[in-house]
């Protein structure tokens, strides 16, 4: 047998595996048990992207994410002998609250191991819906060998976040979901990080609707799976908003899924996602990981791609912290041109902060604070330089202060934003 015909074969055992069949069971298993989440048209976000957006409120179950999904469908198909024993698993996100809800819902003992490292907020989610947490290891590769010796030593189950047909199988709900709201949809666009979500959904898609096409997404810093269907050797880490997917090794089942049935694989930057964070809670008024913003991000990042299409987007988490979302929403109001930063040189004499003040006011440009700087700067011992963070309206009322400045003789520099 050829080594393309030997591909050829495992592709077709795995997809023997996962059929939409086995999805539409899974539906019936779980009905009832899971939030079937609102499908909404946005007349806002179609302008803006020039496509027909159609979006999935994932976020809107009881853990904030669809991993619920699969987790349940994976602990319905156990024997009651293996659910008395309890199940294991290695998670430092939705996954371990999804499993950890259900199962503690049906009576079932979860264990949870996360990496040393995993934020406190996380660990306390999880042991408030019920699951028993050990952490072990500075990384998740290092949990989740943890995780696997404990299921041999403990006798337990181990419930694979994404790389198994039952968890794959319970994600596909949401296009079977998706597709009985929006039949005539072109284009489905999913986050991809181990690839449980989008192989269910493109195994219900493409029995429905050949033509439909599946975009998958990624994360720039983790583009496991982008560089695994393309057989080439890319560098996955990184500080990313979208911590949701950042997988580093995408997994062996649901890679033949994706490689017979997505058509595309894009990778969006961390601006783009946070962009796309940010214009969800603005316009739609909810919020989003960034994980499950990567669709909307990679529609706005290629919108020549998308132009008048039907694109159902998954929103599929929203689990992100107060700080950060904090964080993200006035990095996108400074990429906006809406808020600055800006460091104006200025002599070190009595009215000088007051002359600049009144530019400030003619242009109606409010201001948030003030920082002077005398000693750590190259300028002479009688200059300074002040930073001053400030708001408009517009990033033309801003434009506009800014040339007034200039126009008076100050030396204005704008404080970027990466």
């Amino acid at each position: 047998m050829s080594q393309q015909q030997d591909s050829t074969a495992i592709s077709e055992k795995a997809t023997a595996l996962l059929t939409i069949d086995h999805v539409r069971a899974a539906a019936g298993r779980i009905a009832g048990q899971i939030v079937e989440t609102p499908m909404l048209h946005s007349q806002t976000l179609s302008k803006i992207t020039g496509a027909d957006i159609w979006l999935k409120f994932e976020n809107l179950q009881f853990t904030a994410a669809y991993k619920e999904r699969g987790a349940l469908n994976a602990l319905l198909q156990l024997p009651e002998e293996q659910r008395s024993r309890g199940v294991i698993a290695a998670s430092a996100g939705n996954h371990s609250q999804g499993l950890s809800y259900h199962g503690t819902r049906l009576g079932v003992p979860v264990t949870i191991v996360m990496p040393t490292t995993t934020p406190t907020v996380k660990v306390m989610q999880t042991e408030s819906v019920g699951g028993k947490v050990e952490q072990y290891g500075e990384t998740f590769d290092e949990a989740y060998a943890h995780a696997r010796k404990l299921e041999s030593e403990r006798g337990l189950t181990f419930v694979h976040p994404f790389d198994h047909p039952h968890v794959a199988a319970g994600q596909g709900t949401v296009a079977l979901e998706m597709l009985e709201a929006k039949p005539d949809l072109d284009c489905l666009v999913v986050p991809i990080g181990g690839g449980g979500l989008m192989s269910g959904m493109a195994t219900v898609a493409k029995a429905l609707n050949p033509a439909i096409e599946m975009v998958g997404v990624q994360a720039k810093l983790f583009p496991s799976m982008y560089a695994h269907l393309r057989g080439q050797d890319m560098a996955c880490g990184g500080d990313t908003l979208a911590e949701g997917i950042a997988v580093k090794a995408p997994g062996e089942f649901t890679s033949q899924i994706i490689a017979e049935l997505v058509d595309e694989v894009l990778l969006v930057d961390e601006p783009a996602l946070e962009h796309a964070v940010s214009l969800l809670l603005q316009i739609e008024k909810t919020v989003v990981e960034g994980a499950g913003a990567a669709g909307l991000a990679a529609v706005l990042d290629h919108p020549e791609r998308f132009a008048g299409r039907k694109v159902g987007l998954v929103l599929c988490g929203g689990n992100i912290d107060t700080r950060l979302l904090a964080n993200v929403l006035l990095r996108d109001l400074v990429r906006s041109g809406r808020m600055a930063r800006l460091r104006i040189t200025l002599q070190d004499r009595p009215g000088a902060l007051f002359r600049v003040m009144g530019v400030f006011d003619a242009h109606n440009v409010n201001i948030l604070e003030i920082h002077h700087q005398r000693i750590f700067t190259s300028l002479p011992a009688k200059g300074l330089f002040t930073e001053i963070e400030c708001e408009a309206r517009d990033e033309a009322q801003m434009r506009g202060l800014v040339a007034a400045l200039r126009d008076k003789g100050y030396s204005v520099e704008e404080v970027a934003v990466d």
